[in-house]
């Protein structure tokens, strides 16, 4: 493409990203798209010769658009939101044209330093200890994974990365403890890490659906006593079905009286410490060794950028470092090679999205939009309990309202409430208005709305109760 080509549908596709923004509310929320329908509308090979960048943007309006479920619509309040910016959507388009691989410091000082230095501002705003250090990976997921391997490998000495499996005695099998809200990233690293699934100890939750910490406390010690070794404890901070809240201190003190690794999962929940009041969410991080948040659900920055911090980077370093030929610098002792802080050797620049994010917002406008979405939360959630018709299922510790359809009075059994509540999400994504989704708490199945998508406001939030409750009216009737 020749650059008089580039500036000229260069211009028309940020205008074309600019309309989008501004009319997003015009889209059904949830995609209409039936299985199948995409791949029907597209050829089944590709093409022999070069297409006009005409006909591309033609299609991308007439087959792919029909297929997106609207993410950045004010309405979405399914799942966590991954939300992007103004600001993050620049930064991404000049780290698409720079190109840079930031493997190595060499390869592009700019993207290592800066992402030293947007990962230690993370650090201020969040309040982490010192010696804390981070590093930007593509999800909480992987970020995960690394503190697994971390935890493995400080329990076996580095062994096992060097000999393998056989090493590690065949009956004293390393053990990882985590709630049963935990999120599912945990036992599926739990497999690609060697540990196998059956190692994943789910500990009991309390009333609001936190990790009990006796209950914790009694299986380390079973297992202890079983012969097994206790390798990694993962808490979490903000769990996906309800944004329950993990008593850090408790499990960190449990965490040090028996040498356990801890890593702490506040991949949703984290931005909200940003916010002095919310602060103590993540009392007791002091005892953590690994931590994640992820910038891309809560924090305006376009996916993907999950902010990864460890206690002992010298660890992890080992963990990963392999160190060919081909890779050294004349610079390596004097500087951070990121290449060796986790899986991927090529890493995209990142740290630039984040950086205009912070900079366009500032701290203080951040901490504002935070503060609004859980605002709004309280207020949904006081209508919710104000109805009689209406149920809470879960506290409403942040941006995320459990709830259900529940008439005063009725005795329905559970199996019809949830296909009332079931039958209720499905005829409200189907309107296209809004976007909630579901999930369980104590085996009942409640409908679920989280405020946190960029641009959502009180309006949103009141219009979002009203097709709700229109649609709990029709069930009932």
């Amino acid at each position: 493409m020749d650059f008089k080509s580039f500036r000229k549908y260069g211009h028309e596709l940020i205008d074309w990203v600019a309309d989008y923004m501004e009319k997003v509310e015009t889209y059904p929320v949830m995609s209409r798209s039936k299985p199948g329908e995409v791949r029907a509308a597209l050829p089944a090979d590709p093409p022999n010769k070069g297409e006009e960048m005409r006909e591309i943007i033609e299609d991308l309006d007439r087959i792919i658009m029909p297929g997106i479920t609207h993410w950045q619509h004010p309405g979405f309040f399914a799942y966590f939101p991954a939300n992007t910016s103004g600001p993050s959507i620049l930064a991404e388009l000049v780290s698409a044209a720079l190109g840079v691989n930031a493997m190595v410091w060499q390869t592009s000082p700019a993207a290592t330093e800066l992402e030293q230095v947007v990962m230690d501002w993370l650090r201020r705003m969040l309040d982490l200890p010192e010696e804390f250090r981070g590093v930007i990976q593509d999800t909480a997921s992987v970020s995960t994974v690394c503190a697994l391997l971390a935890a493995r490998e400080r329990l076996s000495g580095f062994e096992i990365n060097e000999k393998g499996f056989p090493v590690w005695p065949a009956g004293e099998a390393m053990r990882i403890y985590t709630s049963t809200e935990a999120h599912s990233s945990i036992e599926k690293g739990a497999r690609i890490t060697g540990f196998g699934g059956e190692n994943v100890i789910e500990i009991q939750v309390d009333g609001k659906y936190a990790m009990d910490p006796e209950a914790l406390e009694k299986a380390v010690e079973k297992d202890i006593a079983g012969g097994l070794k206790p390798c990694c404890i993962c808490a979490t901070v903000g769990t996906t079905s309800s944004t329950a809240l993990d008593p850090l201190t408790r499990i960190g003190e449990i965490a040090r009286r028996y040498g356990i690794w801890l890593h702490v999962d506040a991949a949703f929940a984290g931005s909200a410490a940003i916010l002095p009041e919310k602060r103590s969410i993540l009392d007791g991080i002091e005892m953590a060794d690994s931590f994640v948040f992820n910038p891309h659900k809560w924090l305006f920055t376009n996916f993907d950028c999950s902010a990864f911090f460890v206690k002992d980077p010298a660890a992890l370093i080992k963990v990963f470092s392999i160190d060919p030929e081909y890779l050294k610098t004349g610079r390596d002792s004097e500087v951070t090679n990121y290449r060796d802080w986790g899986i991927q050797l090529g890493r995209r620049f990142r740290a630039l999205k984040l950086w205009f994010v912070i900079r366009y917002y500032g701290v203080d406008g951040i901490r504002d939009r935070l503060r609004a979405h859980l605002e709004l939360a309280q207020e949904f959630r006081s209508w919710i309990e104000e109805d009689p018709d209406f149920e809470l299922l879960a506290p409403v510790h942040l941006n995320t309202v459990c709830f259900r359809f529940h008439p005063e009075g009725s005795r329905t059994s559970e199996k019809k409430l949830e296909a009332i509540n079931q039958a209720i999400m499905d005829g409200i994504n189907a309107s296209g208005k809004i976007y909630i989704s579901h999930t369980r708490l104590g085996g009942r199945f409640c409908l679920r709305l989280s405020i946190g998508q960029t641009y959502t406001t009180r309006d949103h939030v009141t219009g979002a109760w009203g097709i709700i409750r229109e649609h709990a009216r029709a069930a009932k009737r």
